[in-house]
């Protein structure tokens, strides 16, 4: 029984990594501001950024992922 289980996970696991690659194409990306968060957000009314106490900054996808950035769970 273990084995359909596993390749169902695998096999949502490349979808869900397919739809990240694919989004990875936006050109900007919104951070949370105080300075101190891990990840970035597609869209400035992510439901991740709503835990923001600071105002959400606009900046490219390129320089969020030089300063360590990886996608909000929210959104992949």
């Amino acid at each position: 029984m273990k084995p359909p289980i596993l390749l169902l996970f695998l096999f949502l696991n490349t979808v869900c990594t397919s739809t990240k690659t694919a989004n990875e194409f936006a050109d900007t990306v919104y951070l949370c501001g105080s300075g101190k968060g891990k990840k970035y957000h597609l869209t400035a009314d992510c439901r991740g950024l709503s835990n923001c106490s600071y105002k959400s900054v606009k900046t490219t996808l390129k320089k969020a992922k030089k300063e360590g950035k990886t996608l909000c769970g929210w959104e992949d």
